[in-house]
């Protein structure tokens, strides 16, 4: 069991097919993000138990749209944001490979993108580089990548700013941005 905003118990997948997110990076983010999320549209990529997108529904986002491959995980994230949804909420979920399903959802763009892949993955330039091909991403919004230095190195992607960065332990984030007057410069030292 994990627990997430409001002391809401969600379901996780047993085992080590997936890795949530902590809870130190969960409240760091949404801390971050705190004026971004009511009535946002959030876009969870490798969603595990569902975690991230669970606290964006409980925080009033006004809709969260999900992708992951593995079928147990995507059952449990399924549950777990039926559970925390308001009626005045909506989800979706898609199962499959993330970048492919990301051409699904090329109709709207998103204002908060969290993506946290299997640190290990090949995923982090060819889901930067589709999120960018298809403008998922609000002029104005902001895509975090949850990363661990060994494993991937934040670098310019076309079509995007880095903006900043954040470590919490061993796991760090990456700040994305479109690139643009309303674009924020990289923090010094961070």
């Amino acid at each position: 069991m994990l627990r997430i905003y409001g002391n809401r118990a969600l379901k996780t997948l047993p085992g080590t097919d997936t890795r949530p997110t902590s809870a130190r990076v969960r409240e760091a983010l949404f801390n971050i993000w705190q004026g971004r999320i009511v009535d946002c549209r959030w876009l969870d990529l490798c969603t595990g138990s569902g975690a991230m997108g669970a606290e964006a529904l409980c925080r009033g986002a006004a809709e969260v749209v999900g992708i992951e491959k593995l079928p147990e995980a995507y059952a449990i994230t399924r549950e777990n944001w039926q559970k925390v949804a308001q009626p005045d909420q909506t989800f979706s979920l898609f199962r499959g490979d993330v970048v492919k399903q990301l051409s699904r959802l090329h109709s709207q763009p998103f204002d908060c993108i969290y993506f946290d892949p299997p640190y290990d993955s090949e995923l982090y330039a060819p889901v930067l580089e589709r999120v960018v091909s298809l403008s998922l991403l609000q002029p104005t919004g902001e895509i975090a990548v949850e990363y661990r230095p060994d494993a991937w190195e934040p670098a310019n992607v076309h079509g995007l700013d880095l903006v900043r960065q954040k470590h919490y332990g061993t796991s760090h984030l990456a700040f994305y941005t479109v690139p643009g007057p309303l674009a924020e410069p990289l923090e010094p030292g961070s």
